[in-house]
């Protein structure tokens, strides 16, 4: 009996440690496909569905990020075309999306998390500098890399990352993610464009710099991107 109750134990912690892991991921689906009725209200699995008479056969299928917007339309020198459930209402409770990024040359997608999904990216023309930068876990080492055309890189879940245009010519990367909306959080936006806007005198503090300094990026990111 003893044995058993210390197997039961053993079996107990196991499976809770399991737990996070099981979680890390959207919501397995619990049918062949769900088509996304935008109009109604999102829940832990996703948007309710299209009558099934209804979907037609298009949700499967999309042209979306066949062309990409333009990168000079910020000040960022970069475009991000969308390819979530928002967008490709077919892609509901399937736990994948996609993005097209196009950049001009200098062109960069500033530092950002996903904070619900992995990214693996793919450049489909010039070169950018992949940076992905670590958890205190391990010193906030900095990663980095020049992925040219043909190539690929993944980002952890919940890293910071950012692509910057090296070449002299435009360049282009496709990026897929394992959830239907995997978010993103732009750092400096985050943190001088939020609304309400954070208290100057804790980035201040935090950033070790004068508040004239800090109203200066606020005025930047008035507005957001």
């Amino acid at each position: 009996m003893e044995h058993l109750n210390k197997a039961l134990m053993v079996l107990s912690a196991t499976l809770l440690l399991m737990a996070p892991l099981l979680m890390a991921s959207d919501p397995d689906p619990l049918q062949d496909f769900c088509v996304a009725d935008l109009n109604g209200k999102p829940s832990v699995n996703g948007y309710p569905c299209q009558p099934s008479s209804s979907a037609g056969d298009e949700f499967l299928f999309s042209t979306k990020i066949a062309s990409g917007g333009d990168p000079l339309a910020n000040p960022n020198g970069s475009n991000v075309t969308e390819l979530d459930v928002n967008e490709w209402p077919g892609l509901n409770t399937l736990g994948v999306s996609m993005n097209r990024v196009d950049f001009a040359p200098g062109g960069t997608n500033p530092p950002h998390v996903h904070p619900r999904g992995t990214e693996v990216g793919m450049v489909t023309r010039g070169e950018l500098l992949v940076g992905i930068i670590g958890t205190l876990d391990s010193g906030n080492r900095y990663y980095s890399k020049v992925v040219r055309a043909g190539e690929t890189f993944v980002i952890p879940r919940g890293l910071m990352h950012f692509q910057f245009n090296v070449g002299k010519e435009p360049a282009t990367m496709v990026v897929s993610f394992n959830s239907q909306n995997p978010g993103i959080i732009f750092v400096p936006l985050t943190l001088f464009g939020s609304s309400p806007p954070i208290p100057t005198p804790v980035l201040v503090k935090a950033l070790r710099v004068d508040a004239e300094v800090v109203e200066l990026l606020k005025s930047k990111f008035t507005g957001g991107y």
